[in-house]
């Protein structure tokens, strides 16, 4: 970055967790990674190894990491779900939860996952969008921190593994009308009702079908009713066996229990196009969004 922009203010957080509320004048001394996140994005989640890999190798040098959960999904402002997304994640560094893009807007951000580094007079000295670049940017954490040593070794498991970037042909697809792009690759059966974040099943044993080229496919779910509401997961028209996301189990079947994204399936030999079949046993399912890896 060419000019020298101070870290803005961290007010306006409807909460803190891990921490009480941090601002820069209290962090002066340290260097300070500001991660902006939403629970639903798999860019982050494919990320998020690497954060908290560098939360714990450089704790002791003076880093200090700080989440910034801004919601891109109206369900994402439970700061319950926040929380329990920290803890499926193992996130113990201080996140602040930016329900009103206070955070947001005093850093002009315009992504998640979204990295500013400041130094210790609280300098933004560099800044990333988007996942990659992993090795480069703790390069910039150890020169803020004045150490130099060979990079932290990180490997993502299960939905935080790195994407299939050479078998990867589908792109995101949002499903609520909003920002929806209706093409031939999906479609509903049964009742469904289209919103502008998503579609809401409005009678059981509706389903979505979707034609795609990836070896992970993902889906953010959330749901109306009070109970879990079960679900069935067909690959061209069949379970999906040793292909099956870590959200659904060899015959197919998963449970949407709360809001967050649920991986469907992952193929484990060759990547090939296959049609993934999703349909939910009880009404009040809200669709989202598909996202590949």
């Amino acid at each position: 970055m060419s000019a020298r922009l101070h870290m803005p203010p961290l007010d306006g957080a409807t909460e803190w967790l891990n921490s009480e509320p941090l601002d820069p004048a209290a962090l002066r001394g340290y260097v300070v990674l500001v991660n902006f996140w939403t629970l639903t994005c798999i860019n982050w989640l494919r990320q998020e190894p690497y954060v908290r890999a560098w939360s714990q190798a450089y704790h002791d040098d003076g880093l200090v990491v700080i989440g910034v959960h801004t919601p891109e999904f109206s369900f994402e402002h439970s700061v319950d779900d926040v929380r329990r997304a920290t803890r499926t994640r193992a996130i113990n560094y201080p996140v602040a939860v930016d329900n009103d893009y206070a955070i947001w807007s005093a850093f002009a951000n315009r992504y998640w996952p979204a990295l500013y580094f400041a130094d210790a007079d609280d300098v933004i000295r560099d800044q990333h969008f988007g996942e990659g670049r992993y090795e480069r940017s703790e390069r910039v954490i150890q020169r803020l921190l004045g150490i130099e040593r060979e990079p932290v070794r990180v490997e993502g498991r299960g939905v935080e593994a790195a994407a299939d970037w050479d078998h990867l042909f589908t792109l995101e697809t949002y499903l609520g009308h909003g920002r929806s792009s209706r093409s031939n690759q999906w479609m509903l059966t049964g009742e469904w009702t289209s919103e502008y974040e998503a579609v809401v099943l409005e009678r059981a044993g509706g389903s979505i079908t979707f034609r795609f080229h990836a070896r992970d496919a993902h889906l953010v779910l959330s749901r109306r009713s009070q109970s879990p509401i079960p679900f069935r997961v067909l690959l061209d028209g069949r379970p999906p066996g040793a292909s099956a996301g870590v959200d659904v189990d060899e015959a197919g079947g998963g449970v949407l229990a709360e809001g967050r994204m649920y991986q469907l399936m992952r193929q484990r030999d060759a990547v090939r196009e296959l049609t993934l079949e999703i349909t939910f046993l009880e009404a009040g399912a809200e669709a989202y969004a598909f996202t590949f890896g």
